[in-house]
């Protein structure tokens, strides 16, 4: 029998090297390919200055900076929001509606984007430009918003199983001393839960900044810096999206390896910052 545990184990320690080794893979593979760009012109000049391939700068600072606004003011929305119905479903209402409210929640994270694509533009964009009369509606404000229901679901699972998790015979014993729900909530619930909310924002700003359909349907997808949340704005996974038919030995079609590697190190900045403020408690 001991020698038949090793099989289990020897597969999952080859599953687990094989997801690191395939993660490092595609690091490396895109930051070799960002080297002939990288030479041909400065790194900074290109994560700063704008797009204007006519003028040969290639810069991506304007799609950097649209990503940016709108994967955080999707997550701002997004929340307390995602936070609220978590607690809904496992504090509030932990019965039957809780469940069938936790049951829609995961329907929705089957929805695919470009639906919610949709929704923005025939509801969003109009309500948008009807109220703040400026502009076309296609712009940050709008997206954020479309965003932030993309994610939610994601999150709401996510703390809510984090709330889940907290031990039983804790929130126990604080009732017996007579503690109130708040009470209770910051004293027990939240200090237990805090890893895996933080856990849950981290994935949903992954998937906010990574998300390309929202962007590329309702941003507006332009190459300017936004400088207000109803400016229009691209973000790098709309960029790819749009340069990707270019020549594959054009500058304009390389420098999107070096958009791709920017995204991946936005996500993997989010994960180290979550990680050490873990380990600082």
């Amino acid at each position: 029998m001991l020698g038949n545990d090793r099989i289990p184990k020897i597969c999952l320690q080859t599953a687990a090297w094989g997801c690191a080794s395939l993660t490092f893979g595609v690091l490396v593979f895109m930051a070799w390919l960002s080297i002939p760009v990288l030479r041909a012109s400065d790194t900074v000049h290109i994560l700063t200055l704008p797009w204007l391939p006519g003028q040969g700068q290639f810069g991506i600072g304007p799609m950097i900076l649209g990503s940016l606004y709108i994967s955080v003011l999707s997550l701002i929305m997004a929340a307390p929001v995602s936070f609220g119905a978590a607690i809904f479903i496992r504090i509030t209402r932990p019965g039957t509606l809780g469940k069938f409210f936790q049951h829609l929640v995961e329907a929705m994270t089957a929805i695919p984007t470009v639906v919610y694509g949709f929704i923005g533009i025939f509801l969003i964009v109009p309500l948008i430009r009807e109220t703040f009369v400026q502009g076309s509606g296609m712009c940050i404000l709008s997206a954020a918003i479309m965003l932030s229901l993309v994610i939610s679901p994601t999150m709401i699972l996510i703390f809510s199983q984090s709330i889940s998790s907290v031990p039983r015979q804790y929130t126990i014993a604080v009732e017996a001393m007579g503690a109130t729900p708040a009470q209770k909530f910051l004293m027990i619930i939240l200090p237990c839960a805090w890893k895996g909310i933080l856990t849950g924002l981290i994935l949903g700003f992954g998937r906010a900044v990574g998300d390309t359909l929202i962007a590329l349907m309702i941003s507006g997808n332009t190459i300017d810096f936004p400088r207000h949340i109803l400016d229009s704005a691209r973000t790098l996974t709309a960029h790819i999206a749009l340069v990707t038919a270019a020549d594959f030995d054009s500058m304009e079609f390389k420098t999107l390896f070096v958009c791709a590697l920017t995204l991946y190190l936005l996500t993997c900045v989010g994960v180290f910052f979550a990680r050490a403020a873990g380990k600082r408690q």
